[in-house]
C-alpha cells in the first residue's frame, strides 16, 4: 500500500484564512475553494528527503484528494506533536481551511481502502461529505462557549433555551429536555412520584453563533426528519424501572446499550422510541442538581449524520452538569423572587381607600427586575370627619431588610393615623421606632392630612424631596415644607405647616427615585418635574385637570434610561373638597332631650337637601348613636352630615372608650342600637381622637 504524506500550509489556527468570512459563524470549519484546476496553488508534499509529487490519495491543501475527490479533513483529530518531535516526524500544521489536518500513524501515512475507505475511521468517504475529525480542541472549545451560554441565564426558562440553542445543530440535531414537575427547591424532599414532564424541545436548527464555534457543521435537511415524532409529554419514573436505573447512574449513556433502550419506551413513549435513531446516535444524559436527579436531557442526530462516539459523553456530561446546576440555582432564584414579590405586596397597600372629597392614584417601580423589593412606601389612612392622611417614605436601600423596616414603619404610621395625632407627632413617634429597631436605621417621611371640608392641608416633612402642588389653571408649583431630619437620627423636632388646598388642585407625592440619578441632581429633577406636570395640564386645558392614572403615567415618561437607580413611590391627590352647602354642624348638650333635637335637626337638614326618602332611617339611627353618646359624654355632643357621593353622618363625644356590635339578650333593656346601625346603613364605623372618639355611618342616596 502506498505511503502519503501531509502538506500544510503554516499558517495559524487563530488567524483568519484566505477564502472564509470572519463574519461567519462557523468560523475556522468552513473549507476554503479548492484551488482551481491549472493554477498551480497546490504545495508539493514534503517527504523526510524533500519535495516530491503527490502521490495518489495525498491530501492537498485545500483538503482535495486528486482520487477521491473533495474529502475534508478529520473532524476531531488528537492534538499536534510539540517541540520536542522528532526531525523526520511532520508536524500537523493547519489546512487553509482552519482544520488541522492529523496524520493517522504519526509517521505521516493515511491508509485507504479500495472504495474510498478510511482504515482509521471506519467510515466510507464520499465526495463532498465530511469525515469525522478528532481534535480535542473542538470539543473544549465546543463545551466552553456552550457552558457559557448556559451560565448566562438566570431564569429556567432561560437555562433551558441556552442549553438548547448550543447544542443544536452543533453538537445534535435535536435535543428534549426533561425536567421533573414540580422542580424540588433547594434541601426540600420532593413528595410522591417522580414524574418528568417535557420542559423543551428543539428540532430547529438555530442561527450559528460564533461561539459555538462550527463544532458539526452539517447542514440540517430541508424535509421533515423522524425526530419531529419524538417526545412524550409526560411521563412518570416507576421505582425500579429501566428509567429509573439510568437516571440513578447519572452518567450519560448510549440509547443502543440495553438499559438506555428498555427505559426509552417509558421516557419517550412507544412510538417516540422507535423513532430514536439507531446505533450511537442518542445520547440519554440524566440531569443531578446538587442533591438529586432533577431531569433529563436527550441528544439525537440524525441516521445520515456521523454517529457520536465515546468522547461525546464527556461532553453530554458537562453539559448536563452545568445545566442540572444552573436549573437548581434559577429554581432557588424564582422562589426568592417570589418571596421578594409577596413581601413587597403586602407591604405595600392593594386598593386605595375611597375617601369622601378626594381621589387618589399611585405607582410603585422597583429599581431593577433583579431587586424587586425596596424601602419605599406610600399609604392613604382615612381618619376622623372625613379626613385623609397620606404618607410617602424611603427607608435607605432596596432589599430585603430595607423592606421589613418599611413594612414596620408603615404599621406603626397606620396605628399612629389611627389616633388622630397630629403630622408632626406621627414623625417624633416614627423617629423613636427606627432608633428601637437598629442602629442606621434611617428614613424618610411625608406625612399630611388633608380636610375636605376646612380645604385645608397639614403636611410634616422627615428629611423627604417637597410634594408638588398642580393647581386648576395649569400652575405647577413645589410647597415650601421644612425638611427636618430623616427619621432615625432621634433628638429633633418636627415642624408642620398648614396650606390651602383648593378644589380641583393635585398634590403629588413621591420618593426620590423619580427625580434624583447618577444623570442629574435632586433639585434638577424636581423642577424638572413640576415642568413635566405644568406640560400635562396643558393639554387639557385651564379648567378642567388631567385625569389621575394619565397624570401618573405622564410623570413616570419622564424618567430616562440611566435613572432608575432607586425604586420609586408616587401617590397623587386630587382635591375635590367638599363644598359648605353640603355640610350640616350642630353642637348637642349632653342632656335627655338631646336624642329629640337631633331628629328634628336632621329631618329638617335632609329636606333642604331634598332627601325626604332617608329622613326616617336617619332619624332612627342619629338617635340611637346619639343617646349612646348623651349617656357617658360630659361635653357637648357633636352632630355633622355631608352630603356627596353618599349621605354621611358623624357623631362625637369625649369619651375614648369605641362601641362594639353584640347581639343583645332578650331580657336586656339596650344594646340594640348598634345592630340597627349595622344593618340599616351602607357603612358605619368608629374612630378613636386624641379628645374623644367619633361614631359614623353612611347611607346611600339617589
Amino acid at each position: 500500500m502506498d505511503s502519503t504524506r501531509v502538506t500544510e500550509q503554516p499558517t495559524s489556527f487563530e488567524r483568519p484564512q484566505p477564502g472564509v468570512d470572519p463574519a461567519d459563524p462557523r468560523g475556522a470549519f468552513l473549507r476554503s475553494p479548492a484551488p482551481a484546476a491549472g493554477t498551480g496553488a497546490a504545495l508539493p508534499a514534503q517527504g523526510r528527503s524533500g519535495g516530491e509529487p503527490p502521490a495518489p490519495g495525498a491530501v492537498t491543501p485545500g483538503g482535495s484528494a486528486p482520487d477521491a475527490g473533495d474529502v475534508p479533513g478529520p473532524e476531531h483529530s488528537q492534538p499536534g506533536a510539540g517541540p520536542d518531535t522528532e526531525p523526520d516526524t511532520p508536524r500537523p500544521r493547519p489546512a487553509p481551511d482552519g482544520i488541522p489536518v492529523q496524520p493517522a500513524d504519526g509517521q505521516g501515512r493515511v491508509d485507504r481502502v479500495p472504495g474510498g475507505t478510511d482504515r482509521r475511521m471506519g467510515q466510507v468517504t464520499r465526495p463532498g461529505r465530511p469525515t469525522p475529525m478528532r481534535r480535542d480542541g473542538d470539543r473544549l472549545r465546543f463545551v466552553g462557549a456552550a457552558t457559557r451560554r448556559i451560565a448566562r441565564g438566570i431564569d429556567l426558562d432561560e437555562i433551558v433555551m441556552g442549553l438548547c440553542r448550543a447544542t443544536v445543530p452543533t453538537f445534535s440535531d435535536a435535543i428534549l429536555v426533561y425536567l421533573r414537575d414540580p422542580l424540588p427547591v433547594g434541601d426540600e424532599r420532593p413528595t410522591g412520584p417522580l414524574v418528568l414532564r417535557l420542559r423543551r424541545t428543539d428540532r430547529i436548527p438555530a442561527d450559528r453563533d460564533t461561539e459555538g464555534g462550527g463544532f458539526m457543521p452539517i447542514a440540517p435537511p430541508e424535509q421533515p426528519s423522524e425526530l419531529d415524532s419524538v417526545g412524550e409529554e409526560l411521563c412518570t419514573v416507576e421505582p425500579g424501572s429501566a428509567l429509573a436505573e439510568v437516571l440513578r447512574g447519572v452518567r450519560p449513556v448510549f440509547t443502543d446499550a440495553p438499559a438506555a433502550r428498555a427505559a426509552l419506551p417509558e421516557l419517550l413513549g412507544e412510538e417516540g422510541a422507535a423513532a430514536v435513531p439507531d446505533g450511537q446516535r442518542a445520547v440519554l444524559a440524566p440531569l443531578r442538581g446538587r442533591r438529586r436527579v432533577i431531569g433529563a436531557a436527550l441528544f439525537l442526530r440524525r441516521p445520515e449524520r456521523i454517529p457520536f462516539e465515546a468522547d461525546d459523553l464527556l461532553v453530554a456530561a458537562q453539559l448536563a452538569t452545568h445545566s442540572a446546576l444552573g436549573i437548581d440555582k434559577a429554581v432557588l432564584y424564582g422562589r426568592e423572587a417570589y418571596i421578594a414579590d409577596e413581601l413587597q405586596r403586602t407591604m405595600l397597600p392593594e386598593t386605595l381607600p375611597r375617601c369622601t372629597g378626594v381621589r387618589l392614584a399611585s405607582r410603585y417601580l422597583p429599581a431593577a427586575e433583579t431587586a424587586r423589593v425596596g424601602g419605599d412606601w406610600y399609604d392613604a389612612i382615612p381618619l376622623p370627619g372625613s379626613r385623609v392622611a397620606l404618607v410617602v417614605g424611603d427607608v435607605m436601600g432596596h432589599s430585603m431588610t430595607s423592606a421589613a423596616i418599611m413594612g414596620q414603619l408603615r404599621t406603626t404610621a397606620q396605628t399612629l393615623a389611627g389616633l388622630d395625632l397630629p403630622p408632626q407627632e406621627v414623625l417624633h413617634h416614627l423617629d423613636e421606632q427606627a432608633q428601637r429597631l437598629g442602629v442606621d436605621r434611617m428614613a424618610t417621611c411625608l406625612y399630611a392630612v388633608y380636610d375636605p371640608v376646612a380645604h385645608r392641608i397639614t403636611i410634616a416633612n422627615a428629611g423627604h424631596p417637597p410634594p408638588v402642588l398642580l393647581h386648576l389653571g395649569g400652575r405647577a408649583e413645589v410647597l415650601r415644607v421644612p425638611a427636618g431630619a430623616p427619621i432615625g437620627v432621634g433628638g429633633v423636632d418636627f415642624e408642620a405647616v398648614e396650606l390651602e388646598a383648593p378644589a380641583g388642585a393635585t398634590l403629588l407625592l413621591y420618593t426620590d427615585g423619580l427625580v434624583e440619578s447618577r444623570l442629574r441632581d435632586v433639585w434638577t429633577g424636581i423642577e424638572q418635574l413640576r415642568e413635566k406636570l405644568a406640560a400635562t395640564a396643558q393639554l387639557t386645558g385651564p379648567d378642567h385637570p388631567p385625569p389621575l392614572e394619565a397624570l401618573c403615567d405622564e410623570v413616570l415618561d419622564m424618567l430616562g434610561p440611566g435613572d432608575r437607580d432607586d425604586d420609586i413611590a408616587l401617590l397623587a391627590a386630587r382635591f375635590d373638597g367638599i363644598a359648605p352647602s353640603d355640610v350640616a354642624y350642630w353642637f348637642l348638650e349632653p342632656e335627655d332631650a338631646a336624642p329629640g333635637r337631633a331628629r328634628r335637626l336632621a329631618r329638617r337638614q335632609l329636606s333642604r337637601w331634598g332627601m325626604d326618602e332617608l329622613s326616617d332611617s336617619v332619624e332612627l339611627l342619629v338617635s340611637e348613636v346619639v343617646t349612646n353618646a348623651v349617656r357617658y359624654a360630659s361635653r357637648p355632643v357633636t352632630l355633622r352630615l355631608l352630603r356627596t357621593d353618599v349621605l354621611r353622618c358623624e357623631v362625637g363625644d369625649d369619651v375614648p372608650q369605641l362601641p362594639r356590635l353584640r347581639q343583645a339578650r332578650a331580657t336586656d333593656e339596650g344594646g340594640r342600637g348598634l345592630y340597627l346601625v349595622n344593618r340599616l346603613a351602607r357603612r358605619w364605623g368608629a374612630t378613636r381622637l386624641s379628645t374623644g372618639k367619633v361614631v359614623w355611618f353612611e347611607l346611600n342616596h339617589g
